[in-house]
């Protein structure tokens, strides 16, 4: 596998696309895999955990980069020439800015909250993806085991136009500690958190070599 971009998209904020991104990027370069970050989000999130990850660990072990839409493509081809994975995270929002990064896409993840809102607001996210003729798959983010609202959501979420992904990563506090870090919850030690993360990374690899 050489040169795959996923693109993490969504148009609500707080879905959770620099925890995915940040997360991902970190259990599969801990795989071996030459991994590059593209933030292209103006936030800025993703940069801020990368710098603070390069502060505690000197060799942040990831390479990283920024760009604004119109960039992305140029910005991909050349991460693709140096990296096994090119992850993509993008601004919350649904609009001409969001199709270079779909366009280069591989792999399209869209992570979805457990609330009916977040589901919502996926339809403008998987349209689009549609017109650029990517299939998008779901990822559930910060779920509650057990609770009937995580039931409806997922219930829910199987019945769009898109893929779902069967890992998930629950709402638990290792991930905003490990963000917080510079750190992914994988290098946080053995735990839940940590195993949630490798069957997501898992699932995501299998998707990019089918």
């Amino acid at each position: 596998m050489t040169g795959k971009v996923i693109a993490i998209v969504q148009q609500k904020g707080g879905s959770g696309k620099t925890t995915l991104a940040a997360n991902l990027g970190v259990a599969a370069s801990k795989r071996g895999l030459q991994v590059a970050l593209l933030d292209t989000d103006p936030q800025g999130s993703l940069g801020r955990w990368f710098m603070t990850r390069r502060e505690r660990l000197g060799q942040p072990g990831l390479d990283f980069s920024t760009s604004s839409a119109w960039g992305v493509s140029y910005e991909c081809e050349k991460l693709k020439r140096v990296a096994d994975l090119v992850i993509v995270d993008t601004p919350p929002k649904v609009d001409a800015d969001l199709r270079p990064a779909l366009r280069e896409a591989d792999l399209v993840l869209v992570p979805v909250s457990s609330s009916h809102v977040d589901l919502w607001a996926t339809d403008g996210v998987l349209d689009l993806a549609a017109r650029e003729n990517r299939d998008a798959w779901l990822v559930l983010n910060r779920t509650r085991s057990g609770t009937r609202l995580g039931e409806q959501v997922a219930q829910a979420a199987a019945g769009l136009n898109a893929g779902l992904l069967q890992a998930h990563l629950a709402n638990r506090v290792a991930y905003a500690e490990s963000l917080g870090l510079g750190l992914g919850a994988v290098e946080m030690g053995r735990g839940v958190a940590a195993d949630e993360v490798s069957r997501l990374t898992d699932e995501v690899l299998r998707l990019l070599e089918a």
